[in-house]
């Protein structure tokens, strides 16, 4: 996990940005701001074999750019990076730069809402979200393993089936519990909704993200806790989880 922070990273922290890796294939979901930095301390940014950004926040996608900086301006660029999003959630982003720059270092594939893809060794099914810009929660499988992530979204029919059974459900919880004000609602989650969806869906863990600075952990674990019985924990910059069944005893993150 590079980082999990919402809106804007923490002293020290990041924003939303997860490396998911198997079989040496190198995933890198939703590079938001300040994931760059925790990137490349562990892997160089030609290590990366593709992207995926679930919508157009820069919280979510501001750290492509130098993603796509790193592995272009250099004695000898890289092949272009596969980068997975929705229509026009990437403009932004790509215009900070002169017109045409970045072009040799970015491949675009545009992602449709409600289909299946494959990336790398990731079987990877979307659903659309709802958000205050268009957004995609998937749920990837690889190996006999499965996660799904939310990306920013208020409460949907599509999220139960999305988490379904999986080993580790990412989900964004903005809020501890119902304080949103009602034009943020619809867009954003809480850590009590996120585990009623982990409960009924059957998730194995819930991991909370997209955490608005400040927010204390103790409690949007607590209020998950009291729907959902199963592993709570918060996304802290740095964090391995391991997604392979444990035999015996309780699973940490």
């Amino acid at each position: 996990m590079l980082g999990g922070d919402g809106a804007f990273p923490s002293p020290g922290g990041a924003c939303s940005g997860y490396l998911v890796e198997h079989d040496g294939f190198r995933l890198l979901i939703d590079p938001g701001y300040a994931t760059f930095p925790a990137l490349v301390k562990r892997v160089r940014a030609d290590q990366v074999d593709a992207v995926l950004v679930s919508h157009g926040h820069p919280d979510h996608c501001a750290d492509l750019n130098p993603l796509l900086r790193a592995r272009t301006l250099r004695a000898r660029p890289v092949p272009p990076l596969p980068v997975y999003a929705l229509a026009d959630a990437l403009g932004p982003v790509l215009g900070l730069d002169r017109v045409g720059m970045l072009d040799r270092a970015i491949v675009r594939h545009e992602i449709d809402p409600g289909n299946h893809l494959a990336i790398g060794p990731f079987h990877v099914a979307t659903a659309s979200l709802p958000h205050f810009l268009p957004n995609v929660g998937v749920r990837l499988r690889a190996g006999g393993e499965t996660l799904a992530y939310t990306g920013d979204s208020g409460p949907s029919p599509n999220v139960t089936p999305l988490a379904e059974g999986v080993d580790l459900f990412l989900a964004e919880a903005t809020y501890i519990d119902d304080e949103a004000e009602e034009s943020q609602a619809a867009s954003l989650s809480s850590a009590f909704q996120r585990g009623e969806v982990a409960r009924r869906a059957g998730a194995r863990r819930l991991l909370l993200t997209h955490i608005w600075p400040g927010t204390d952990r103790d409690e949007l674990e607590h209020a998950a806790r009291r729907e959902f019985s199963g592993v709570v924990g918060t996304v802290e910059p740095g964090m391995v989880v391991d997604l392979t069944p444990r035999t015996t005893g309780h699973e940490p993150f």
